[in-house]
């Protein structure tokens, strides 16, 4: 008879936060920066995964957003659990306590460590149970050389000062996943203990978010590891679009009962039909609004693929890619504000409109001559017929 392991991670949030106002839902790239763990976590051998906070905007955010995750919890934390005195290890014993103690494996992922991947998680998993730890931690390679307050060399001898590339350095925890077994975690009351194992992860995520230096330091190895891992294909298989600022100028129109109009573009809709009938690119659109006249303008243009109130719109396409069993390197993907940020910088080819928001126009593959609205989607789509039409 198989032995069913239960693992469990736990990625622990307080809404207050001295350093930075509301850290944890912060947008790094567009994204709150409890997101980009979270959804690593998801895509992990974990079998569930909680968000335990105090924090009742992060609360709902998970609910809604995550709700078709079957590995998704949230639990509300303690106000005791969540001052600035209490201890991480309060928060994971409260923690174990409201969900029965129903675990055999607990993984703490801590939401500061944003470059953490479902690779990295994994590997912790698998080093404590298959080399049959009592727990595991995550550190990085760090080539320095360390002194004293007194003045005394700690790691290296100033008289034969090794090269860098000689130099083995020291391993130095950088506080992003700790793994433990049920057994040593209530024997000791700590995230590690007993026979304790490492993994090693990039040396670009040994800084983590505590002040706001550190934030502008992750954000940028962050576009970076994405602009790294971007890739190109021969041919575009996916277009994902946003909506306003988009398909529209960014403008709607209100009344005392709502929202009352949007504007699109007729010569936009016919790009995207000229799409849907010449090629086999299929169509995506992803927005964070929920809007009737939306819906109607969709089945006006036959798209199927609408995906209406998404807050969350990377976790969201990459759900949808893995679903369609397609790559990242065959898709395009056109935004105009910050919550595109991350999918702009890791679709296989990025767009925006002229009037799109600065901080988009530094990262995508090509500003389009258009305005949203104003037939930037079918400048986007004629650009993307010719891409896929090379060598035929």
């Amino acid at each position: 008879m198989e032995i069913v392991i239960k693992k469990v991670g736990v990625i622990p949030l307080r809404k207050g936060s001295k350093s930075i106002k509301n850290k944890n839902r912060k947008k790094l790239l567009g994204r709150p920066l409890f997101a980009w763990v979270l959804w690593e976590a998801l895509k992990s051998k974990l079998d569930e995964v909680y968000i335990f906070t105090d924090d009742k905007n992060i609360i709902e955010y998970v609910k809604n957003e995550y709700k078709y995750n079957q590995k998704c919890r949230v639990i509300e934390r303690s106000a005791e659990s969540a001052t600035d005195e209490a201890s991480t290890e309060l928060a994971l014993k409260e923690y174990v306590q409201k969900i029965n103690n129903n675990y055999d494996i607990l993984c703490l992922l801590q939401a500061t460590s944003p470059l953490t991947t479902t690779e990295d998680i994994n590997k912790v998993l698998h080093k404590i149970l298959n080399d049959n730890l009592d727990s595991a931690l995550t550190v990085v390679e760090f080539k320095r050389f360390i002194w004293s307050k007194d003045g005394y060399p700690l790691n290296y001898d100033y008289n034969n000062r090794p090269r860098r590339q000689e130099f083995e350095g020291l391993l130095v925890e950088n506080g992003a996943i700790y793994a433990t077994t049920k057994e040593q975690f209530e024997k000791t009351g700590i995230r590690i203990g007993g026979n304790i194992g490492i993994t090693k992860m990039p040396e670009d995520t040994f800084t983590e978010l505590d002040e706001k230096r550190d934030w502008i330091i992750v954000e940028k190895l962050l576009e970076n590891r994405l602009r790294m891992n971007k890739k190109l294909s021969d041919r575009i298989k996916a277009i994902f679009l946003d909506l306003d600022g988009v398909f529209t100028p960014g403008t709607v129109f209100f009344g005392a009962s709502g929202e009352l109009s949007k504007e699109f573009n007729i010569r936009d809709g016919m790009g995207l039909e000229i799409l849907r009938e010449s090629s086999d690119v299929e169509i995506f659109v992803i927005t964070s609004e929920n809007s009737e006249i939306v819906s109607s303008r969709m089945k006006k243009l036959k798209i199927e693929n609408y995906y209406p109130g998404i807050k969350d719109k990377y976790a969201k396409v990459e759900e949808i890619l893995t679903d369609k069993n397609i790559k990242k390197s065959e898709t395009a993907y056109i935004g105009d504000d910050i919550n595109d940020l991350a999918n702009l910088l890791s679709a296989g080819w990025s767009f925006c409109p002229s009037d799109a928001m600065k901080e988009v126009k530094q990262v995508v593959d090509l500003v389009l001559e258009a305005k949203g609205g104003k037939e930037a989607i079918r400048e986007a789509v004629d650009f993307i017929i010719k891409y896929n039409q090379r060598g035929e």
